[in-house]
This record gives structure tokens, C-alpha cells and sequence, in this order.
């Protein structure tokens, strides 16, 4: 690895703070584009959450302290919308007018060898590799660096507890199966072991949609694709092939989550349903099969606020305002395939939070709250109490820098 500086032109701090914008205060980390998500943990174990985002994690409370974990070496030569040239840090991006694709698409922090210090894992781009970075416990420089798998497909793996043993997996496709992969405990730093859940398919490295729920409520977690569900058995001794059930969830999506949204018992899906499109939707799961509602369409119209997003590249579920019920934070992937590609490219990149209510009959709605028109999502949104006060707040990472969003 080459050995990592931190010159003034290219560490870009926090930029820029709204006070209270849409009940949320916005926090811009950089304006250059490294990553296409962006996640929180505490890894100066002062217990604060800090924000990674690419190479760079930033200390929390106030997120103005920089530290390089990882090889920012890369610079890029742009020319802004006025013929403007420069060389900026990091990938080609929204201070440029050409499209790339960075190397890092989703950013999870997790204590991988036991020592009480929080890691970081980034899946690359699809297809290719996982590396997890260990904390150096509070010393500067660069942080050694493992390969958990050389292959991670579909465009919304995950990093979560899927067989519950309490220990959180890495779930997505590879070399054409559905599985996960899962660290030696023995020795964390050896690559991790693969287990199909699938015959071999045709999902590859850009293959749209993925989730993780409890789809039939037997406390066994599943795994969710836009052609359905597969069943985790009730042992995975010997990795069985999981029982696949044919549904249709949209053309290729986002994260995706099983989720009671009508409160009638049964858990239902909820997808993005084009993810460089339009839509987003939760399908009723019911005795006869599964039933869509939209969200989010192709005309304002199909919203009762009259909200259209393209291209919801990230999804995130998370109970906003504390009544109970879990809500839909997403929004517009910006410059997802470039400034011509896609739907809409040069949209405004909103951020939503679709607040989920049901009436006194079950019936169940989401109303529109905007929180923000100028960040977007990436290909991960992270939502979750960064600063302690038992709130949710919005990480974002993509091609415009990165954003915190504090709940106000």
C-alpha cells in the first residue's frame, strides 16, 4: 500500500452544516467522491460514533477531525460544467461532468478479531472482492488489510446476522449461487467460508435486488430476490439447498425487507422496483399470493404528495419517529450511470423518509417527508442514532461526498 498523506487540498473536511433543514441538521463531510455508501461506528473508542466514507473516517461528535484508515492516493482530472480543468482527490464525480465507478459501494463496521476495537468492511464493486481493514487500536497510518471473499456479486449484498448464531455473515451471489459467507472464528483474518443456498442461476455480478426477513414468520431469517424468496431450512448442517418460492417483486431493486406493513400478522415486502428507474412498493403478502401497493411511481399522481424518485438505488427500514411502526428512508442514486444515463439523471437528488401509518381499519399509507434536494443516496443508505439523543439519523455516501443528516 502507498504510504498515506494527508495534504490540505485534498482533505476536504466538513464543508458544510444547515441548521435545521426539513427537521434535520445536514452535515457535509466532502465534496469528492470516494464511495457509494457511507456507514457510522466507534473506532477511537471514545464512545462516539464516528462516519467512514472511503479511505477517511471522521471523529464524531462534530465530524471535523479526519483520519485516513486506507490508500487515498487516487486523484482524477475533471472538467466542471463552465470548461473549468483541475484535478481533484478521489473518483470522477458531481464536481466533473464524466461518469466512474469508485471501488467501494458499502462501507459496515464490525469488531471481526475480538479485541474491542471496531473494524470496517467495504464490498467493493461487484464482482469483485471484500476487504475488511483492522483497527490499528488508536494508532495512525494505514490499516492492515484482509480479504473476506474475492467475489461479491449482486449490487445489495448485506452484512447481517443470517443463520443467528450472532454473528453477522456477508449474504449476496457468487459465481452464479445465492449464499454467504462466514469469518473462522479461529482465525478471522483467513478468508471467509462460502456456502451456497442455491442451485447455480444466472445472477451475476450486476444482478439488481436483495433481502434479508423473516418472510413466513417461523423466526428463521430468509433471503429475498426479485423472482422471490428462498426458505432457510430449519438446519443448515451440511448447506442444504433452501426452498425456493416464485413471486415477482418489481425488475431489480434495492435492498429489500420483510416487513408487517398492514399489521395483519404476516410479513410483506418492500422493495425499490427499478433501481435505475422508477418505483417503490410494498407487496401484501396474502393466502393467495402477493399484492402490490405503490409508493412511489412514474407521475406524481401515483403519490398522494406528489413525489416521483428516480432511480432508488438504496433503501433503508427504520422507525423515524418513534411510534412503533418502521418507516422507508431512500431516495435518487445521482449519476447512478452518468449525467445521460438512466432516468432523469439530472434531477434534483432527493432524500426521503416515507413515514409508514395505518388507519383504525388496518389499511396502511406512507407520507412524504423530503430531507434533502441536493445529496441523494448511493447504492447504501444507513439510518440509525449516531449522536446518542434516541434519534434516527441519515448517512449518505455517493457520488456527490458525503452527508450526515442529525434528526432535529
Amino acid at each position: 500500500m502507498k504510504t498515506l498523506l494527508c495534504l490540505l487540498p485534498l482533505c476536504s473536511l466538513a464543508l458544510a452544516s444547515a441548521e435545521g433543514a426539513n427537521g434535520f441538521k445536514k452535515i457535509q463531510l466532502t465534496e469528492y467522491f470516494w464511495a457509494e455508501g457511507a456507514t457510522y461506528g466507534d473506532f477511537n473508542k471514545d464512545g462516539k460514533m464516528d462516519i467512514v466514507y472511503g479511505p477517511y473516517w471522521w471523529e464524531g461528535p462534530d465530524f471535523k477531525k479526519q483520519h485516513t484508515y486506507a490508500d487515498a492516493s487516487k486523484t482524477s482530472a475533471v472538467t466542471s460544467a463552465d470548461g473549468t480543468k483541475k484535478t481533484i482527490p478521489g473518483f470522477k464525480g458531481a464536481l466533473g461532468t464524466e461518469n466512474e465507478y469508485s471501488k467501494n459501494f458499502f462501507a459496515f463496521a464490525h469488531d471481526f478479531n475480538g479485541d474491542g476495537w471496531s473494524d470496517i468492511l467495504i464490498l467493493g464493486f461487484p464482482g469483485e472482492a471484500s476487504i475488511w481493514f483492522e483497527n490499528p487500536k488508536g494508532k495512525e497510518g494505514a490499516w492492515s488489510q484482509h480479504v473476506a471473499i474475492d467475489v461479491t456479486d449482486n449490487e445489495s449484498p448485506n452484512f447481517l446476522d443470517l443463520t443467528g448464531d450472532g454473528k453477522p455473515e456477508i449474504v449476496c451471489s457468487s459465481g452464479g449461487y445465492y449464499g454467504y459467507a462466514e469469518p473462522d472464528p479461529a482465525d478471522p483474518t483467513a478468508k471467509w467460508k462460502w456456502h451456497n443456498i442455491s442451485p447455480k442461476g444466472g445472477w451475476q455480478r450486476f444482478t439488481h435486488g436483495l433481502g434479508i426477513g423473516d418472510v413466513n414468520g417461523d423466526k428463521r431469517l430468509d433471503i429475498i430476490e426479485k423472482d422471490g424468496w428462498w426458505e432457510q431450512p430449519a438446519s443448515l448442517s451440511e448447506d442444504p439447498v433452501w426452498k425456493k418460492h416464485e413471486a415477482k417483486f418489481g425488475s431489480g431493486g434495492a435492498q429489500m425487507f420483510a416487513y408487517d406493513v398492514n399489521g395483519d400478522g404476516k410479513n410483506d415486502v418492500i422493495t425499490s422496483l427499478e433501481a435505475h428507474g422508477h418505483g417503490v412498493a410494498w407487496f401484501e403478502q396474502t393466502t393467495d399470493g402477493w399484492n402490490q401497493h405503490l409508493i412511489s411511481g412514474t407521475k406524481p399522481e401515483e403519490n398522494p404528495d406528489g413525489v416521483v424518485i428516480t432511480q432508488p438505488h438504496a433503501l433503508a427500514l427504520i422507525d423515524m419517529n418513534g411510534d412503533g411502526l418502521k418507516d422507508i428512508v431512500t431516495g435518487k442514486r445521482f449519476w447512478a450511470h452518468g449525467p445521460k444515463g438512466d432516468a432523469a439523471p439530472d434531477a434534483a437528488p432527493t432524500l426521503y423518509w416515507f413515514e409508514l401509518k395505518r388507519d383504525a381499519a388496518g389499511a396502511a399509507s406512507f407520507k412524504a417527508h423530503l430531507v434533502d434536494d441536493a445529496s441523494g443516496v448511493g447504492t447504501q443508505v444507513v439510518a440509525g442514532d449516531i449522536n446518542g439523543d434516541k434519534k434516527p439519523d441519515i448517512v449518505v455516501g455517493n457520488k456527490r461526498g458525503a452527508f450526515v443528516f442529525l434528526s432535529e
